[in-house]
């Protein structure tokens, strides 16, 4: 017999009471439907989704915080268009959670200009924690500079994009906003006016130039080729630009790489083998470019990442070496110096794709004889134990 003035039972009726008085209908968080969904993220500059379950109690504790922090957010930016809280019931807009690939519930993911983040959203749940996070993201994310010798002093540690117009209220520059908006975490975007930017480009023809972070001479700059007045093709342009084809793993980083759900191809190597980096990115460049949207490309300190050499049962000594990290398993290149071989590595590419990878590890090579292979283990994926985790906020559906 439970009594009725044990601590459970005194936060379970709290809880109920408290529900029965919140009315979500009275909230400005707006409820999106698969009619709805795409008009609202195209419309929108800004888009903090909820989504959520109602079986699921995590997303009922959250619901009237979420509801009041958009409550706070449409106060603060009425301006139709600038941002917008909103919740997608998952069990009714399946084709939404499925599309989002949402699994875990409550899930928060921002779409900026209808295109997500490549993080969900981690921070603290509290009505104060989501205002600032908004508050956050919609800052100006373009700098202006006022005289042209202010372009030789910029110190960043990100690529530089700076645009070149007569006006603010050129409709170029807006698009050029959008796309700084979308890849501020990427590039550093800088912007002048009138006078300031008059001897980078006739009057009436602005034009937007990338700058390398390696080098900040202007003579360097790579001018955009395409139309300022077509968002997707300078937001490709620019994502270009701005995010390596190549990037070094770190502990700092390895979250975010994982969470673009891309298997890893990498290179490890010694901290001071700067020659098999620049082998590797040549490689890469000329033969893998067409798998840049199947796969993420790596390179890693091999001494800090010791532990996944571990698991392939190498070691610093049998550095540089190349492998793929599936997130499921991790397979070895068997032979690094096969990597300059025309085709050697890209088929060893495709090899994932088709399977072929992960049929040898479990069967042995193929051949063509008709003797049983033999099973064999292959090593787990170690870099997937650094992706975030599944049950950091909330539970998963088949846990209930």
């Amino acid at each position: 017999m439970v009594r009725l003035d044990s601590p459970q039972i005194y936060f379970s009726l709290l809880f109920t009471i408290s529900c029965s008085f919140y009315n979500p209908t009275d909230s400005e968080a707006v409820q999106l439907t698969e009619k709805t969904f795409d008009n609202t993220i195209a419309s929108t500059e800004l888009v903090f989704i909820n989504f959520y379950a109602d079986w699921c109690r995590f997303s009922n504790m959250l619901m009237p915080i979420f509801d009041e922090a958009a409550d706070n957010i449409k106060k603060e930016f009425p301006e139709a268009g600038k941002a917008v809280l909103a919740k997608v019931d998952c069990d009714k807009e399946s084709s939404i959670a499925s599309r989002f690939h949402i699994t875990k519930y409550p899930t928060l993911k921002l779409l900026r200009n209808g295109l997500p983040a490549k993080r969900e959203y981690r921070g603290q749940r509290s009505v104060e924690a989501f205002t600032k996070f908004i508050q956050k993201q919609l800052e100006d994310p373009v700098k202006e500079f006022k005289q042209i010798s202010e372009l030789g002093k910029l110190e960043s540690d990100k690529r530089i994009i700076i645009g070149y117009f007569d006006r603010r209220d050129q409709p170029e520059y807006s698009i050029f906003r959008r796309v700084a908006t979308n890849l501020k975490d990427d590039c550093q975007f800088h912007v002048g006016f009138d006078e300031a930017s008059r001897q980078m480009h006739p009057p009436g023809n602005p034009i937007i130039v990338f700058r390398p972070d390696k080098d900040r001479s202007t003579d360097l700059d790579e001018t955009y080729p395409g139309s300022l007045s077509n968002f997707d093709e300078l937001h490709i342009w620019a994502q270009e630009k701005c995010v390596p084809l190549i990037r070094e793993i770190t502990f700092e980083n390895a979250e975010e790489l994982t969470e673009e759900g891309l298997p890893f191809l990498i290179l490890f190597h010694s901290p001071e083998d700067t020659d098999s980096i620049k082998k590797y990115n040549d490689v890469v460049k000329n033969e893998l470019l067409s798998e840049k949207q199947s796969i993420t490309f790596l390179t890693a300190d091999g001494k800090k990442f010791a532990h996944p050499l571990h698991h392939l049962g190498k070691s610093e000594q049998d550095l540089p070496l190349i492998a793929i990290d599936s997130f499921r398993h991790m397979y070895l290149f068997p032979k690094y110096e096969d990597m300059e071989i025309p085709g050697k590595l890209k088929q060893f590419v495709q090899d994932l794709y088709s399977g072929k990878l992960h049929r040898e590890f479990h069967y042995g090579p193929d051949t063509d004889s008709e003797t049983e292979n033999l099973p064999t283990n292959p090593p787990e994926s170690t870099f997937r134990k650094l992706a975030p985790s599944k049950n950091r906020y909330t539970l998963l559906k088949d846990e209930l």
